[in-house]
């Protein structure tokens, strides 16, 4: 009985240190949330890729962008940012709040403390997850955030994954049908899921079924796909395909209906006939891609706030793995992603609208919110503008979100989701890593605040 008791009181007390660590509210990381606040002598991007505007004042009154310019209200908080950009909000679009436990078994932790405020700190405000093993955890965590018990993006939960048989972790449910799938959207919807996503395995049938359900609930539906072929999933009504076309399938000569060969991307050739129809018939279907560069990246430049963010003992399996990379694979992932670059901007002068995302999975190389702002950096180094890489990551998942009418760009009248740089990214992107201020609906947080509030914290658990 004594051990027992003990017992107890030992659960006791972590639990309430759990949750007085995990939800002490956003008030420590908040810097300003005056009512007015003035930004002066600011560069504005404004996230729709027209060029800068110099030394303007951004005021922002009740949470929303007020004016662009003109007159400082007298009761404004005035902050002087001589030298810094503004920038909307990132809006991720290929999020999760889990990452690889760097087990032989692929097996994903989840991170519910450190990536929400990673994110954030990293100048994400709006953050599409893009499938979970954990639905009612994530739906849980955006309603903390939103009741304001915690910091972090404003999450909007892709609830899956529609996985037919075949999955490769046994996080994944394995759909029996058509019937099992229209249930699985059925179910999640109900529970406040925001969008659904379809896996590697999944059949046409089922696919087809899990669109026509989610439709009806007035959801949209993405895909990573190998099974399906882009242009078949366009037939079916898709509205989303992640990763681009390294992972499509549909132009592998062993490729059968229903199933995921083993493919390899190297030998597509983007400017061939049968790629640029395919890449017409998702423009003609209004079908958005999501970029996600930085989880193709085996080994991206080496940064310190990377490791002061992992776990001790994810550095050491991280840096392990990393030392361990053959250079064939390094090649390997640098092909891929010249490759998916090139159908990228194909994709994007065709008409299609190109989104992006940091998938924090891989190798583990791609973190949550540093991920975010490396894509840029690979947009740009792969031949898209600095001004067309911002809108890529900003008012483009606003508008396939249909949320463009508050939040992607700065704009009188929209929510004061922005970014302030010390620098200037138009010019050179890598300043996108030196954030001094994230504001969400005009609250103004401390991206340095949040960091450290996770330092040691991301990886296992």
């Amino acid at each position: 009985m004594k051990i027992h008791t003990a017992l107890l009181a030992t659960l006791a007390t972590a639990c309430a240190l759990g949750q007085g660590v995990f939800t002490p509210g956003v008030k420590p990381f908040v810097t300003t949330d005056a009512p007015v606040i003035a930004l002066e002598h600011v560069r504005v991007i404004d996230g729709t890729g027209a060029d800068p505007l110099e030394d303007r004042t951004i005021v922002i009154e009740n949470g929303r962008i007020r004016s662009i310019g003109g007159e400082i209200p007298a009761n404004a908080k005035r902050i002087d940012l001589t030298g810094h950009s503004v920038i909307p909000g990132l809006v991720g679009m290929h999020e999760h709040l889990f990452y690889p436990s760097f087990n032989r078994v692929p097996l994903y932790n989840g991170q519910g403390f450190s990536f929400p405020r990673l994110y954030l700190a990293s100048g994400v405000t709006t953050a599409r997850t893009a499938g979970t093993v954990e639905p009612q955890t994530d739906l849980n965590l955006k309603r903390m955030i939103d009741s304001g018990l915690m910091p972090g993006p404003k999450m909007l939960i892709t609830v899956g994954y529609l996985e037919g048989k075949g999955s490769f972790t046994p996080q994944m449910p394995e759909l029996t049908g058509p019937e099992d799938a229209r249930r699985f959207v059925d179910f999640w919807a109900a529970q406040g899921a925001h969008s659904f996503k379809a896996y590697m395995h999944i059949t046409r049938a089922e696919l087809g079924a899990a669109i026509e359900a989610a439709h009806a609930h007035g959801l949209k539906l993405t895909g990573h796909l190998c099974s399906v072929g882009f242009r078949e999933a366009a037939a079916l009504g898709i509205d989303n395909l992640e990763h681009g076309i390294v992972v499509d399938a549909e132009f592998e000569p062993a490729k059968r209906p229903d199933e995921c060969p083993d493919a390899d991307f190297r030998h597509i050739d983007v400017g061939s006939a049968p790629v640029q129809e395919m890449i017409a018939d998702l423009v003609a279907h209004h079908v958005a891609v999501t970029s996600t560069l930085a989880v193709f990246e085996s080994a991206p430049p080496l940064e310190q706030r990377f490791l002061d963010a992992l776990s001790p003992d994810s550095v050491r399996l991280y840096l392990a793995g990393r030392a361990q990379i053959p250079p064939d694979r390094l090649a390997i992932s640098a092909a891929r992603i010249a490759k998916e670059l090139e159908f990228e901007r194909a994709f994007v002068k065709a008409g299609g609208l190109l989104m992006a995302g940091c998938d924090p999975t891989g190798n583990g190389s791609a973190l949550a919110g540093f991920g975010d702002q490396r894509n840029l950096e690979l947009l740009v180094q792969g031949g898209f503008t600095p001004l067309e890489a911002i809108r890529i990551a900003t008012l483009n998942g606003a508008k396939f979100l249909g949320l463009d009418g508050s939040i992607g760009s700065i704009s009188v009248g929209k929510q004061a989701d922005l970014v302030v740089i010390d620098g200037n990214p138009a010019a050179h992107i890598s300043d996108v890593k030196k954030i001094k201020l994230v504001f969400k609906d005009g609250v103004g947080y401390d991206p340095s605040k949040l960091l450290e509030s996770i330092r040691g914290q991301s990886g296992l658990h």
